[in-house]
């Protein structure tokens, strides 16, 4: 079975950093990409991050450009968001997400963050 086990929130005042990390195991080495969603009180759930298991490509939430970064291990078992600069308005649960397939996805449990002064 595919598990996703996420870590490294918690609170932290604005303007400070976080480094989220997403452990994945039974993950096919064919997954198609990986990355983070939030989900912030009353709304619905976003993309923010991913990176593309083919060629590497990473895509940003406009809303992060320049102050998140993703990347993976060289196992490639591991994804992190390393979280700069960070804004009451990135307070939500991050959810670490893998594509396997069009028909297929596997969601982490969940990590709360917290930016809050």
């Amino acid at each position: 079975q595919v598990q996703l086990v996420e870590s490294g929130g918690g609170l932290v005042q604005p303007g400070g950093s976080l480094r989220l990390s997403c452990a994945a195991s039974g993950l096919s080495l064919d997954y198609k990409a990986i990355g983070w969603f939030r989900q912030a009180p009353g709304k619905e759930r976003e993309g923010v991050s991913c990176i593309n298991n083919n060629d590497g490509s990473t895509y940003y939430a406009d809303s992060v450009k320049g102050r998140f970064t993703i990347s993976t291990n060289n196992a490639q078992n591991t994804v992190y968001l390393q979280m700069n600069s960070l804004k009451p308005e990135d307070t939500a649960v991050y959810y670490c997400y893998a594509r396997r397939s069009l028909l297929s996805g596997f969601w982490g449990q969940g990590t709360q963050v917290t930016v809050s002064s």
